[in-house]
C-alpha cells in the first residue's frame, strides 16, 4: 500500500472496521478493500460504456469469489490444486450482495453492471458476507454509477437471551436466533412504517432462529437501527470525500408512435388477462398478449430493431405494473380474485412413491412441490471442503426448478444459483426440527421437485419436506410450513399487505417476505424488495400475517399426517450400533482392510466407525444387519478366564495346538492341556480343521489367550 491511500475507520461489534481506498483496481469505475478482524475483501464495480438493447430487465451481475490463499488452504483436485466451481457458500454470499444492492439502481439502467467481491484474506473467525456487503456498498458510491446508496449491513445474533453484533464463528456457537440485515436512509421511510424521526428502513433479511417469536425478530431490527445508521453515515462522509460524479443516464426518449399502437393493442385486454378471478390459472394468458404484442410490432416494423422489442417489452411490463398496483391500493382487487389477507386452496399428500424412503405433495394454488426423501449410512454425509467451510453435512435438501413447472422450454443443466438459494432456505428452515445424529444416526437427503410454480416455491418446499420427513418416520420436533407475503404501496402512505403471494404480484409487487417455521415460532426468514424498504410497522403485521398463514397451512398439513410415523420405511436402510473397546478397532479394520472388506463384501452391508469406538452397521436388510453385528462382536468381544468354546484348530506346533475361537482371536492349547495324561505328539490328540471344546485358562499380560482341551466341559473327545 502506498502513501496514496486513503484508510477510514469506524468500529463496530466492538471491533475495528477499516475501509482502504486505493488504485489496487485501478481501471475499475469503483474498487475498495474492507477489513474487518484480519478477514479483508476487495470490491470492484464496473458498468459498460453502452447499452444493451432489446431487454426489459436490469443487466447486473455480482460475483463473490472465494480464494483458498486467503485461509492459507492448498484444496481442490490433487491434479489441479486450484479453486473451481463456486462453492454453495459462495453463491448464497453473492446472492445474498445482490439482493441487498440491486433495488438501488435506478429504474430504466441498460447498461452492465458487474461487482465482484473477493476475500483476499479470512481470519477463520469474521465472516466474510457482511464485509463484502459493506464492500460493495461502497465500491458502487464511490464510483460514477448510478446508484442512490449507501446501505449498511449487520448480523445480529441472539444467545442466551442477550443480542449481540457480528460474532465470530466460534461465539455464534448454539443460538436462538441470527439474522442479518441490510438497511438504507431514506426521506421516504415514514410513509413506509417509520416513525417521522426514523429514517432508517430495511431493504433486505436473511435469518434463522430455533422456533423464535416474532417478537424477537422486532427487537434485533430495534437493537440494529442505530449502528445500521452509524455505518450508512460513515459510508456517505466517505462518497463525499472522494466519490466521483455519477454518470447520467438518459431516459429513453419516448416514442408516441409505437405506445399508441401498443395501447390499441392492449385496450381492454390486459385487465381481462391480469384480473382473471381464478385461483387455478397463473400467468398464462398474460404471456400469451406479451407474445401477441410483440408478434404486432414485428408486422407494424418489418425490420424491428432491438431497441423498439426491448421498449415494447419494458412499456408491457410497466402498464402491468401500474394497473396491478391501482387495483390493490384503490379497491384491494387482486388478479386470481381472492382477499387480501386470503391464501389459495391447500393439498398435501403422503406415500405417493412406493419404493422411496419417504415422500410428500405440497400444492398451494398452482404452485405444487413433490420433496422425495432418502436415508442414508452416516458414511454418506457431504464432504465440505472450501475456504470456509470444512467439515461433514448430514442433512441436505436439494431444491429442483425444471423448465416444465413454468411452463416453458429451456436447456436443463446443475443447478444454478435461483436453485441452491431456495434450497439452502427450506435447509435452513427444517434443520433446527431434525433429529441430532446422536438420536437419529441417518445422513438425510431432500430433493424437491417443483412441479408446478406461481409463486412461493421456496415456501411450498418446507412444507413438502415437512410432510416427506414425518412419511419417512424421521422424529422431527414438530412439522414446519413456509409462506410469502407481498406488499404493494404508492410512496404516499398507503401500503397493502398481501397474503400468499403469486404471479405478477410476486413480480410486479414491492416485497416478497418468505417466513417458516412450525407452530411454536420461525425457523427460517428472508425478505427481498423491489422498494426502498419497509419500516417497523409494516414489518411488524407482516409477520403478524405470516405467522397467521403458516398456523392455518399447518393446521390443513395436519389432516393429512401431524406426527412422523412411527416405523421407517421398509425399503430404509437399518442402522445398528455397536460400542467397542477403542483398541480393537485395528482388529475389526485388518491388515489393510481386509477383515472390513470380508465383513461388508459377505453380509453386504456398509460400516462406520468412529475413533471412540463406536461403529455402525447400515443395512438393506435386517438378518445383514445382524450377521455383520455377530461377527464384530465375535472379533472384538473380551474373553474371560473360564469361558468355554468350540473352537477350530489353526496350527499346529511340537509344543501346542493354536485354536481360533472367534474370528480373529485364537489361543494355545499347550501340549501338556491336550489330555488328562501325558501326550507325546500333539497329532495324536487333534489336527488341522478339528473342532473341539476348550476353556481359557488364563491370559497374559499381552493378551495371549491359554486354553485347556482337558479341563472343557465337553470330554466325549477322550
Amino acid at each position: 500500500m502506498n502513501s496514496e491511500n486513503s484508510v477510514f475507520k469506524i468500529e463496530i461489534g466492538g471491533k475495528e472496521l477499516r475501509v482502504i481506498i486505493s488504485n489496487l483496481a485501478e481501471q475499475a469505475s469503483g474498487n475498495v478493500l474492507v477489513q474487518y478482524g484480519d478477514t479483508m475483501v476487495l470490491a470492484t464495480a464496473v458498468m459498460s460504456d453502452s447499452v444493451r438493447e432489446g431487454i426489459d430487465f436490469f443487466p447486473l451481475t455480482v460475483e463473490y469469489e472465494e480464494r483458498f490463499c486467503a485461509a492459507g488452504k492448498i484444496l481442490g483436485s490433487r491434479y489441479v490444486r486450484r479453486e473451481g466451481r463456486a462453492s454453495d457458500e459462495a453463491i448464497l454470499t453473492a446472492r445474498f450482495i445482490d439482493r441487498a444492492i440491486r433495488p438501488r439502481f435506478p429504474k430504466g439502467l441498460k447498461r452492465e453492471v458487474q461487482i465482484v467481491v473477493t476475500c483476499l484474506s479470512w481470519d477463520g473467525e469474521n465472516d466474510p458476507d457482511i464485509v463484502g456487503l459493506i464492500a460493495a456498498s461502497l465500491a458502487l458510491s464511490i464510483s460514477n454509477i448510478p446508484w442512490s446508496g449507501p446501505l449498511s449491513c449487520l448480523r445480529v445474533e441472539k444467545k442466551d437471551g442477550n443480542l449481540s453484533l457480528n460474532q465470530t464463528y466460534a461465539e455464534r456457537g448454539k443460538k436462538e436466533m441470527e439474522i442479518s440485515l441490510a438497511a438504507i436512509s431514506s426521506p421516504l421511510a415514514k410513509f413506509l412504517g417509520n416513525k417521522p424521526d426514523d429514517d432508517i428502513l430495511i431493504n433486505m433479511i436473511e435469518g434463522e432462529g430455533d422456533e423464535i417469536e416474532n417478537e424477537a425478530v422486532l427487537e434485533a431490527v430495534d437493537f440494529s437501527k442505530p449502528y445500521l445508521k452509524k455505518l450508512i453515515d460513515f459510508q456517505k462522509e466517505i462518497a463525499e470525500k472522494i466519490g466521483k460524479e455519477k454518470t447520467v443516464i438518459e431516459p429513453a426518449v419516448k416514442d408516441s408512435k409505437l405506445e399508441n399502437e401498443i395501447n390499441g393493442f392492449l385496450a381492454d385486454k390486459l385487465e381481462k388477462a391480469l384480473f382473471h378471478n381464478n385461483q387455478g390459472r397463473g400467468t398464462e394468458e398474460l404471456d400469451i398478449l406479451k407474445d401477441a404484442l410483440i408478434d404486432l410490432i414485428k408486422k407494424i416494423y418489418p425490420e424491428p430493431t432491438d431497441k423498439k422489442v426491448g421498449y415494447t417489452k419494458e412499456f408491457f411490463e410497466n402498464k402491468v405494473d401500474d394497473l396491478l398496483h391501482e387495483n390493490i391500493l384503490k379497491s384491494e382487487r387482486r388478479p386470481d380474485g381472492r382477499k387480501i389477507d386470503e391464501i389459495r386452496k391447500i393439498g398435501a399428500e403422503i406415500g405417493l412413491l412406493p419404493r422411496t424412503h419417504g415422500s410428500g405433495i405440497f400444492s398451494r394454488g398452482k404452485t405444487r412441490a413433490l420433496s422425495i426423501l432418502t436415508l442414508g449410512s452416516p458414511g454418506d454425509v457431504r464432504i465440505l471442503e472450501g475456504m470456509e467451510m470444512t467439515g461433514k453435512k448430514r442433512f441436505m435438501h436439494h431444491y429442483n426448478f425444471p423448465p416444465y413447472c413454468s411452463g416453458e422450454v429451456r436447456p436443463m443443466g446443475g443447478p444454478g444459483r435461483r436453485e441452491i438459494g431456495h434450497g439452502m432456505l427450506a435447509e435452513r428452515a427444517l434443520m433446527p426440527l431434525v433429529p441430532v445424529f446422536d438420536d437419529f444416526p441417518y445422513t438425510i437427503r431432500i430433493v424437491t421437485e417443483i412441479l408446478s410454480s406461481n409463486g412461493s416455491t421456496s415456501m411450498a418446499s418446507v412444507s413438502s419436506s415437512s410432510l416427506a420427513l414425518m412419511d419417512a418416520g424421521v422424529p422431527i420436533k414438530r412439522p414446519a410450513a413456509g409462506i410469502a407475503v407481498g406488499l404493494v404501496h404508492d410512496y404516499k402512505g398507503t401500503c397493502k399487505i398481501l397474503s400468499d403471494i403469486q404471479g405478477p404480484e410476486d413480480h410486479h409487487g414491492d416485497m416478497d417476505f418468505k417466513m417458516a417455521g412450525t407452530e411454536k415460532g420461525i425457523t427460517a426468514i428472508q425478505m427481498d424488495v423491489k422498494t426502498d424498504g419497509i419500516g417497523e410497522e409494516i414489518l411488524k403485521e407482516t409477520l403478524a400475517v405470516g405467522k397467521k398463514i403458516r398456523l392455518k397451512i399447518l393446521e390443513e398439513m395436519s389432516k393429512t399426517i401431524s406426527e412422523p410415523k412411527k416405523e421407517l420405511s421398509p425399503f430404509a436402510p437399518r442402522i445398528i450400533i455397536l460400542q467397542i473397546n477403542p483398541a480393537k478397532i485395528r482388529e475389526v479394520i485388518g491388515p489393510g482392510g481386509k477383515v472390513i472388506n470380508e465383513i461388508i463384501g459377505d453380509c453386504g452391508v456398509s460400516i462406520d466407525i468412529e475413533d471412540s469406538g463406536k461403529i455402525f452397521i447400515t443395512a438393506e436388510k435386517a438378518e445383514a444387519g445382524e450377521k455383520a453385528s455377530s461377527w464384530i462382536k465375535n472379533i472384538t468381544r473380551e474373553v474371560k478366564i473360564g469361558e468355554c468354546f468350540q473352537g477350530r484348530v489353526a496350527r499346529i506346533l511340537n509344543f501346542g495346538a493354536f485354536v481360533e475361537i472367534l474370528p480373529g482371536q485364537d489361543g494355545l492349547v499347550h501340549i501338556s492341556e491336550l489330555a488328562p495324561y501325558r501326550v507325546n505328539k500333539v497329532e495324536d490328540i487333534v489336527k488341522i480343521g478339528d473342532i473341539i471344546p476348550v476353556k481359557v485358562i488364563s491370559i497374559d499380560d499381552q493378551g495371549r489367550i491359554n486354553l485347556s482341551l482337558k479341563e472343557a466341559k465337553d470330554k466325549k473327545i477322550f
